[in-house]
């Protein structure tokens, strides 16, 4: 028998990242890839929200769908950066790993609840004053949190 999958609510917050550099999620992989929610700030935050699959197997999550790279056990999400992120005028090409290995399974039931989601903050600036990249742990690991959906018209605004 097949476990179910379950769709899984993801928010990427990169702190103070530097600005004018475009940053973004990588969707796909090897030359077909192409890059989601881009956003260049001027200033503060860069926040992605999106979904992943995930399905338990042996008593641990394993990550599937679009935005998730890697072979199981290894998996993890490319915040691609600069030139990666399609923008021309910069002296960044940069990838930031972001691992999801280390997410537990009871983790992941607490995330994929209603009204919650798998977040993670990332220092946005590397060592060198430049934008993050390679494999950046998220500052006190991945943690659930609530929060509110907002009303929409097709929901009737209830």
């Amino acid at each position: 028998m097949t476990a179910p999958t379950t769709s899984l609510r993801i928010r990427l917050t990169l702190i103070d990242p530097p600005a004018g550099v475009t940053y973004g999620i990588q969707r796909g992989k090897g030359a077909k890839y192409s890059v989601d929610f881009a956003q260049t700030p001027k200033r503060g935050d860069v926040i992605f929200d999106f979904a992943v699959d995930v399905v338990e197997r042996n008593g641990a999550a394993n990550f599937l769908g679009e935005y998730v790279q890697g072979p199981p056990g290894r998996r993890f999400i490319y915040v691609d950066v600069g030139k990666y992120a399609g923008q021309d005028r910069t002296p960044w090409a940069r990838r930031t790993i972001i691992r999801l290995d280390g997410i537990t399974s009871s983790r992941v039931r607490r995330a994929s609840k209603a009204g919650h989601r798998l977040a993670a903050r990332i220092r946005g600036t590397g060592s060198d004053g430049g934008p993050s990249c390679a494999t950046v742990a998220p500052i006190g690991g991945w943690t659930v949190e609530r929060f509110m959906r907002r009303a929409t018209k097709a929901s009737g605004g209830r």
